[in-house]
């Protein structure tokens, strides 16, 4: 069984027990996360796709981690003027284990 839901503005495949990093949530380790925005559920009648989305359908599980991604460095550079910028970027995110999905 498995589900593509919706999380910021990206789109993730998540199973019972695993952990997918999403986009930040607000909340603390071990808090309860329910996804609302369910594309599509596929489990052992089939697949079910929403248009856009089911309204019955829920994803839910818990904040296992806040962190961020390793640093990106970006680097500008103009061989003729001395021109040179290198900057870096974190993104954060949070780790959420799934524990049920429910395609009611």
């Amino acid at each position: 069984m498995y589900a593509v839901i919706r999380s910021g503005n990206r789109q993730y495949r998540v199973e019972p027990d695993s952990i997918v990093r999403v986009e930040s949530l607000p909340g603390k380790v071990g808090a309860k996360v329910s996804f609302k925005e369910v594309l599509a559920v596929k489990d052992e009648s089939g697949l079910q796709v929403g248009a856009p989305t089911l309204a019955k359908a829920r994803v839910t599980g818990t904040i296992v981690e806040q962190s961020r991604h390793p640093k990106i460095r970006v680097m500008k550079y103009k061989k003729t003027n001395q021109y040179k910028i290198v900057r870096g970027h974190r993104q954060a995110y949070t780790a959420v284990k799934v524990s049920e999905i429910s395609a009611e």
